[in-house]
């Protein structure tokens, strides 16, 4: 039989012992070992990788809107565009829960919220519970269970809480964080407070800018102004030519552009605070002694003469206050009355009364301030807001949004409906209203505190006014800005541990590769020679002779 070649077998060279399988074992170590190195290097060098892995990962922020009115929640489902907001590069939003539902009753706006706002739960947190649990119950149903821990949720709440003293806003918000805790989105301390009026007008203004495809745009043309009515309060933003020093005016880069900004939020115009201002500016022009009863009568031009409410009034009955104090001041101080309000229709003087309080100015003050027809000063508090087409030559259009899109909605009036139109409207529906007795919403005086904002207050009567779009809230400017930062900089921990875990899993391969390797090593022992590479017969070849 002829013996095994030596080659074959196992060769010695320089004391190592090698064999196939030991060949292949090192190559595959040495493969391994390249792929994580390169592995590693692509985490290290390239801290905007995970952005491109994710780029086709969708991830969601969840804002709810605590207004004065009700509480409301809004989810938005992004996707990284694969680059980022300072490089002018914007998420994509992909969708946005509840959408544009419309209930059995005719909600068309606002569906889903609870009621009323945060500000009426103070000492109140069984009713704090009830108001915010069905909300964040239903953000869940819309965040995928496995994305709920990175998904950022903020609360943030507008006038209605301004309203209220630092110690019971702080108290309310605590009571929040409490509730949010409870459920599983990622928060923190800076994502449930009480927005400024500029942070909220700047995040309604960013959002309108967004959805118009006009953020961010480098071409000579302006962005979109808006005009965006609550509650309690009116915001109004829009971008001017050049930047002054004026408390109302900041500057924000976002993408490549810096915007100059002229933002107002006016506390007492929004739609609430502008029906009590209207009963206050009653009561002090009416003389109590008509009264017949032990509860004030105020008898309002805007309703019908059949109209007949209780009414509970801030600013109603008290002092009459002197010709410094402005009513948007008095009614933050006057406490709650209850009045008996009676309809007394009179169009005229329901016009006068709507420009009255939209302009917090009277008929006299109006004269003094301006001869033309467009007063272009609205006074709030000890300032007095610019005329906005002085300053921005090249804004030629406004969004009129949330509580203009509620009565156009209303009344299905064209979205580019002129003033003309919207008087028109008004003193028919009012004529309508008074004839049927019906006036349930107070849309007679919304119309033409409406029109009064657009026209005298506000003088943007020659500007193109459109009305929506109905899906738009500051709430996807907040979500843009604050969700889409918290988003990055997740991606940035992210980022650091992976590279973390990139470092540990190469330390860890190089210890098992040294110890694979050195299993495969005989090493040689001292004082012994080695042996020549030629290799040992088998000894069958050459049996031994036993002894006989």
């Amino acid at each position: 039989m002829e013996p095994k070649s030596p080659s074959k077998s196992k060769i010695h060279v320089m004391g190592f012992i090698q064999s196939p399988i030991t060949l292949k074992c090192g190559k595959v170590v040495i493969l391994i070992s390249f792929i994580l190195v390169l592995i590693f290097g692509f985490f290290v060098f390239s801290p905007n990788v995970i952005l491109y892995v994710r780029k086709r990962a969708s991830y969601f922020t969840v804002v709810l809107d605590c207004g004065s009115t009700g509480t409301r929640v809004n989810v938005y489902e992004w996707m990284f565009n694969g680059g980022s907001m300072n490089n002018g590069e914007f998420p994509i939003l992909v969708n946005s829960y509840p959408g544009n539902l419309t209930r059995s009753d005719g909600c068309k706006y606002h569906c889903v919220q609870t009621e009323p706002g945060l500000a009426m739960f103070v000492g109140n947190a069984s009713g704090l519970r009830a108001s915010l649990k069905p909300l964040i119950r239903g953000a869940e149903k819309w965040v995928p269970s496995g994305k709920r821990g990175v998904t950022p949720i903020f609360v943030l709440a507008t006038a209605g809480m301004r309203r209220l003293p630092i110690e019971d806003a702080s108290r309310i918000m605590e009571g929040v964080a409490d509730i949010v805790k409870e459920h599983g989105f990622f928060y923190r301390k800076d994502f449930i407070r009480v927005l400024s009026g500029r942070e909220e007008a700047y995040y309604g203004w960013v959002a309108l800018n967004y959805k118009m495809g006009t953020l961010g745009n480098t071409s000579e043309s302006h962005t979109l102004g808006l005009l965006d009515l609550g509650g309690s309060s009116l915001q109004v933003v829009t971008e001017i030519d050049e930047f002054r020093a004026d408390e109302h005016v900041f500057r924000s880069k976002i993408g490549l552009v810096e915007h100059k900004l002229l933002a107002y939020s006016l506390q007492a115009f929004g739609f609430n605070e502008a029906i009590d201002r209207a009963l206050a500016i009653l009561s002090h022009t009416q003389a109590p002694q008509e009264s017949t009863g032990k509860i004030f009568e105020v008898r309002h031009p805007c309703l019908s003469s059949g109209f007949v409410q209780n009414y509970t009034c801030r600013g109603c009955l008290g002092q009459k206050p002197s010709s410094s104090e402005d009513s948007s001041s008095r009614m933050m101080t006057c406490e709650l009355n209850s009045i008996l309000v009676l309809g007394d229709p009179n169009w005229e003087q329901c016009k006068a009364l709507a420009t009255e309080v939209a302009t917090n100015l009277s008929n006299l003050e109006r004269s003094k301030v301006a001869e033309q027809n467009c007063v272009g000063l609205l006074s709030y508090g000890s300032d007095r807001m610019q005329n906005l087409t002085l300053n921005s030559h090249k804004v030629t259009r406004y969004h009129a949004l949330s509580g203009f899109f509620v009565v156009y909605n209303m009344l299905n009036l064209s979205s580019r409906a002129n003033l003309t139109k919207l008087w028109e409207t008004g003193q028919r529906l009012c004529s309508r209203s008074w004839a049927d007795q019906t006036n349930a919403n107070g849309l007679c005086f919304r119309i033409l505190y409406m029109a009064s904002l657009i026209q005298e207050a506000l003088c943007l009567s020659n500007l193109e006014i459109i009305f929506g779009p109905g899906d738009v809230s500051w709430t996807l400017g907040a979500a843009l800005i604050e969700g889409t930062e918290s988003q990055r900089k997740g991606v940035a921990t992210e980022h650091k541990w992976m590279v973390s875990s990139s470092i540990t899993l190469f330390l860890v391969l190089v210890c098992v590769l040294i110890i694979v390797y050195r299993s495969q090593i005989k090493l040689p022992m001292p004082g012994r020679k080695i042996t020549s590479g030629r290799a040992s017969l088998p000894s069958y070849l050459y049996p031994k002779l036993q002894p006989n």
